[in-house]
């Protein structure tokens, strides 16, 4: 990809810098388009040279530039050489970068960009991605969002790679809330309003048990004894324990559906809270137990009792902490996957947890604890709903829906959707997925709905209508005119920029792939639609010969379904009308 042309210029700089030409295919980058100036389409860093020749001095960087450039020649490929700051430029021959560019995007469809040289040396792995993991018998928290989108752009990502992805929901569905929660069910619950509607109603009675157990201790003291119960599996708390379980997968299930997102595997705490048990014996055999005056096992991480590294692993009366489950659950996914890499994606407040669960799983010897990575996220403030602040996710995905329908009603297209709530769900859905991924995953953002729903600038929304409008332009034309395309017609300076961007995509997919943010892709097809909206008004189909009408259709079709690749890997279903 880049159509090979990165690899034709490797070839020839290989043979005057005597480096064989993978070195320098990284080397070399597409030039980001200008709205000043037309731009040369590469570029090589010569800074990025010496960085390969650990042994040489700087000299002056524009005179290396310069005298390397000297020693290149234009090919059938290449057609100008040029230098810059530091530079050397590269401009490819215009039809045949229009013709690649366009067969390769045609030709790979959803692969396109993934084929490239910059990934031609990825090895295959297998990668495990944890995310989502609510809170059974809580209802679906919007705090849960952010990990689920993120989580599920990763594994999206990774799976486009070619790498085999384990997907795994793992759910809160073990500790102390469920002694709080069964004993409140007992004095609170009622069975009808269980089957009814269970999330919202266990939330409810979990809120009322917590302001009693607050106030009465012994409210508090049978809390602590149900969840003993369940540890010790006395079999009628382990029945109403999951009942709640069950319930409460079922409406997750559902919510994820909404939100175009599968899971190979629901895991949980509970799964772990026996192998918890083998955990702290390994501790124990190996000397790294110490018990505290308050009868609880805690770990020294520092080995000098420095109190921020003492990571607690087991409570008084003997029960698992949710450190403990963690180390069970990674110890018995690298027994179940043999994971070539285990990604965790909650928010940056877990930040030392994990730092603590992985120091905890090499001290007892598992070398593969180096695989295990944390993908952490800031919060979202702000989220609110017409009816005031929001917990639950349906709230938001439900106020999308209403919001999106009503922006859609004062469009004439509208009328003609055959499900203008599914619409308006993926378009809302869009638009949150876009503001969430446009900035870095670590910073905390404030919530705006009116942002969310502009259909000018960058918005998803925005991303949405330029995908629903070049659709309408084929299916407007038809496929006639795509076998009648002359590839020469497309020398204006809008076609020649789509073009120059379309060039860049698996550059994009590659920073992505290295760093795991989104923003790299949301920008590109941001861009991209800018540059589509621009094309749209000046490169006309209607009323143009057939020649220049079916290669600007071909034009537009490219950038549809790059749009669509990069959309889909963000966990965005594009619309064909809106």
């Amino acid at each position: 990809m880049a159509c090979g042309f990165r690899r034709s210029i490797a070839c020839q700089l290989s043979r005057v810098l005597d480096l064989p030409p993978e070195n320098l295919i990284k080397s070399i980058s597409a030039v980001p388009i200008s709205k000043k100036e037309e731009v040369a389409d590469f570029q090589l860093s010569v800074d990025s040279l010496l960085e390969n020749n650990n042994g040489h001095s700087r000299p002056d960087m524009q005179v290396q530039a310069t005298r390397l450039a000297e020693k290149l020649k234009c090919d059938t490929v290449v057609s100008e050489i040029s230098t810059g700051q530091g530079t050397v430029n590269f401009k490819i021959n215009r039809e045949l970068l229009t013709k690649t560019v366009l067969q390769q995007v045609i030709e790979d469809g959803p692969k396109y960009g993934l084929k490239s040289e910059l990934f031609s040396d990825l090895p295959q792995k297998k990668i495990v991605v944890e995310f989502s993991s609510p809170n059974v018998a809580k209802k679906f928290h919007v705090g849960h969002l952010r990990s689920t989108i993120i989580g599920n752009f990763i594994a999206n990502l990774k799976e486009a790679l070619g790498h085999q992805v384990t997907r795994i929901n793992y759910l809160g569905d073990w500790g102390m809330q469920f002694g709080l929660l069964g004993t409140g069910f007992q004095l609170f619950g009622y069975e009808e309003k269980l089957q009814s509607n269970p999330l919202q109603h266990l939330f409810e009675v979990y809120v009322q048990v917590n302001k009693e157990a607050a106030d009465d201790k012994s409210v508090a003291k049978s809390a602590r004894e149900f969840f003993q119960r369940l540890e010790l599996g006395d079999m009628q708390a382990l029945a109403l324990w999951q009942k709640f379980r069950d319930l409460s997968i079922e409406e997750y299930v559902r919510i994820y559906k909404r939100l175009g997102v599968h899971f190979d595997e629901y895991s949980g705490e509970s799964f772990y809270r026996e192998k918890s048990q083998e955990v702290l014996k390994l501790l124990d055999s190996k000397g790294l137990l110490q018990k505290t005056i308050k009868g609880t096992a805690v770990v020294d991480l520092s080995g000098n009792g420095d109190p921020s590294s003492i990571c607690t692993v087991m409570r008084s009366d003997g029960t698992s902490l949710y450190a403990t489950r963690d180390l069970a659950a990674a110890i018995d996914r690298m027994d179940k996957y043999h994971f070539d890499r285990m990604i965790y994606v909650t928010d940056k407040g877990q930040k030392k947890h994990f730092q603590q669960v992985f120091q905890l799983l090499q001290i007892m010897g598992y070398d593969w604890a180096e695989r295990c990575q944390h993908v952490p996220f800031g919060v979202v403030q702000g989220m609110k709903t017409r009816r005031g602040d929001v917990t639950f996710l349906e709230d938001v995905l439900n106020e999308i829906q209403l919001r999106m329908l009503q922006n859609m009603a004062s469009i004439k297209t509208t009328k003609e959707l055959e499900n203008p709530q599914e619409t308006a769900e993926r378009v809302g859905l869009a638009a949150l997925i876009i503001q969430d991924f446009k900035g870095l995953l670590l910073s905390d953002y404030q919530f705006s709905w009116d942002r969310v729903f502009q259909s000018r600038g960058d918005t998803g929304v925005f991303l949405q209508y330029t995908h629903a409008r070049l659709h309408s332009l084929e299916e407007t034309f038809g496929c006639g005119y795509l076998n009648d395309c002359n590839t020469a017609c497309l020398q204006e300076p809008q076609s020649v920029s789509i073009l120059q961007h379309l060039l860049r995509f698996d550059e994009v997919l590659y920073r992505s792939s290295q760093d795991l943010q989104p923003r790299h892709i949301v920008s590109y097809l941001l861009t991209l639609s800018h540059l589509a909206a621009v094309a749209h008004k000046t490169l006309h189909v209607k009323d143009s010969p057939p020649e220049v009408a079916g290669a600007r259709l071909h034009l537009f079709r490219a950038v549809r379904s790059v749009l669509a690749n990069g959309m889909k890997l963000l966990g965005i279903t594009p619309v064909c009308r809106m």
